[in-house]
C-alpha cells in the first residue's frame, strides 16, 4: 500500500521530515510544502538526507510555496501546482498529512 506523505513544517523547527524518511516504503511519496519546502536549499542536512533516501520520480514540492520562499529545485524534485497536487493524492491509496 503506497502513502503521500505531505510535510508542511521546516525541517530545522522538528524531526518531522526526519522521522518520515525512516518510515517511508518503497513506494511512497513525499509532498513538501509550506515551511517544508526550505528542506530542498543546497548543502543543506535537510537535502542530503531526502536525496539519500533515493525517493527518484516521488519527491514532490508545491510550485507556489517554492516561488514565495525563492527556492529553486533540483532535478530530483517534481514541482506541482494545487490541481497536480490533488490528482497526485488520487494515485496514492492513503494520504499522511505530518501535522
Amino acid at each position: 500500500m503506497s502513502t503521500l506523505h505531505v510535510i508542511a513544517h521546516s525541517p530545522f523547527g522538528d524531526n518531522r521530515l526526519s522521522s518520515c524518511l525512516r518510515l517511508l516504503g518503497s513506494a511512497d511519496g513525499v509532498l513538501l510544502c509550506g515551511d517544508a519546502v526550505y528542506a530542498l536549499q543546497p548543502g543543506s542536512v535537510p537535502l542530503a538526507s531526502l536525496q539519500a533516501s533515493n525517493l527518484q520520480g516521488r519527491l514532490f514540492a508545491l510550485e507556489e510555496d517554492l516561488q514565495a520562499r525563492a527556492i529553486s529545485t533540483g532535478t530530483d524534485t517534481q514541482t506541482i501546482d494545487y490541481p497536480a497536487f490533488v490528482a497526485l493524492s488520487l494515485d496514492y491509496d492513503k494520504v499522511n498529512s505530518w501535522l
